[in-house]
């Protein structure tokens, strides 16, 4: 134990903070950490979200959530089994209560933080946040969702509004040609359809 009530100090305390918070990938990106007299401040930058990210979001917290008790339970029971110091049970719940309440407070973080974007801001004939637009290059054709950073999946057509071709796309309307740049070299894609 910490004699400053559990936090780690001097340089060990940023070993620390960062240590906890590796598992956080959505939250590394807009966390800034601050030490104050050995007490930490998590400050996010402002979270864009569309309405079905925001309530993904809800809707993990409250898995998260319920997941506590059992967590619980789970330590308990492997206390009762014996020697902690070789106990796979017990760490392997420890390590799960860990990740469990780093997403919860990095959730809260975003959440409390969060702009959900209206749906009228969608009905600009502009590329937007939230917007569903048709790409054309060449004769192929994609289909993105325009997210914010947190939601991005590209694997899944959810590309954000920072990434390259999201930067580009954002703001363009119907018809309008965009030149992005790639490691293969400059892609020209034709926007279409914008939902």
């Amino acid at each position: 134990m910490h004699s400053n009530g559990g936090l780690p100090t001097g340089r060990n305390k940023w070993l620390w903070i960062t240590h906890t918070l590796d598992s956080l990938s959505l939250f590394q990106h807009s966390l800034l950490r601050y030490p104050i007299s050995n007490k930490y401040i998590l400050m996010v930058q402002e979270t864009v979200l569309t309405p079905e990210g925001h309530k993904k979001l809800l809707q993990e917290l409250e898995v998260l959530r319920q997941k506590r008790k059992d967590i619980a339970d789970r330590i308990q029971e492997a206390k009762e089994l014996g020697d902690l110091s070789e106990n796979a049970e017990y760490h392997e719940a420890k390590n799960d209560q860990a990740f469990s309440e780093g997403r919860i407070v990095e959730i809260e973080a975003l959440l409390n933080n969060a702009r959900v974007v209206s749906k009228s801001l969608k009905n600009t004939g502009t590329i937007q946040l939230g917007s569903i637009v048709t790409v054309s290059k060449g004769n192929q054709k994609f289909t993105y969702h325009i997210v914010g950073i947190n939601e991005a999946d590209p694997l899944h057509g959810k590309i954000s509004n920072e990434s390259p071709l999201g930067k580009v796309f954002f703001g363009k309307k119907k018809g309008d040609t965009v030149e992005v740049q790639t490691p293969k070299g400059p892609q020209v894609f034709t926007i279409g359809e914008i939902s």
